[in-house]
């Protein structure tokens, strides 16, 4: 075990328009016990996501030009560290503490499992009942960073970026184990946005998603050379 906490373990957070809550996710993720390197990857973001960000000392944070969906700020997330085990946490979360970060990356150092998804478990009713239905399309993750880099259309995905994740993990046999994040919860992007505009982006989430096991379903050949340099 004391070998397996040196290994460099990187805690990317992709986030767009979230300077409201960024901040408490961040005292979060640096409040673990494993994560050595935290990288912000601000999606195009018109608020102070970045700049709220840039005030937490060895946090690294990177804008991107324009919005470019959830799995391109991902996938330049990973091209700025060199860790082999890398973790994601989404912007908006509520409840989240240090120990939360530590469940779903522990596993992975542990050589328990190669890819462990966290699912919220006693937070806010919509949070949970979500997951329940859909446990694996979750933004709380580590893995094993060879995993990550098997995919190689991963930035041309939006909000189907985490199914192309669980694809990738059934797709190369990886050991995948489930954890409870007991008290965590997303904020709803009616409540961010309003409801007009909420359900607007709810819609177009599930569209991406849905367009990305299609994807997946068909066996499409990977665009070249759509990855990060």
């Amino acid at each position: 075990m004391a070998e397996e906490t040196k290994r460099q373990v990187a805690v990317i957070i992709p986030a767009k328009d979230e300077e409201m809550r960024i901040g408490n996710v961040l005292k979060a993720v640096m409040a673990s016990k494993l994560a050595n390197e935290i990288i912000v990857v601000s999606d195009g973001s018109t608020d102070r996501t970045a700049e709220v960000a840039g005030k937490f000392e060895g946090v690294k944070v990177y804008k991107l030009p324009y919005n470019m969906g959830k799995g391109a700020a991902m996938a330049f997330g990973v091209s700025k560290t060199k860790a082999d085990l890398i973790a994601f946490v989404d912007a908006d979360l509520q409840g989240l503490r240090g120990e939360h970060v530590d469940q779903i990356i522990l596993p992975v150092l542990n050589d328990r499992c190669d890819v462990c998804i966290g699912v919220f478990r006693g937070g806010k009713f919509w949070s949970d009942t979500a997951q329940k239905f859909a446990p694996y399309i979750s933004g709380q993750r580590a893995m094993r960073r060879w995993i990550f880099d098997g995919i190689p259309y991963l930035n041309e995905l939006r909000f189907g970026a985490e199914t192309a994740l669980n694809h990738q993990a059934r797709r190369v046999k990886a050991r995948v184990l489930r954890v409870a994040l007991r008290g965590v919860s997303n904020c709803f992007k009616e409540k961010k946005l309003g409801l007009v505009k909420g359900i607007s982006a709810r819609t177009t989430m599930y569209k991406e998603i849905g367009q990305a096991m299609l994807r997946h379903r068909k066996r499409r050949k990977p665009t070249r050379g759509s990855r990060w340099k």
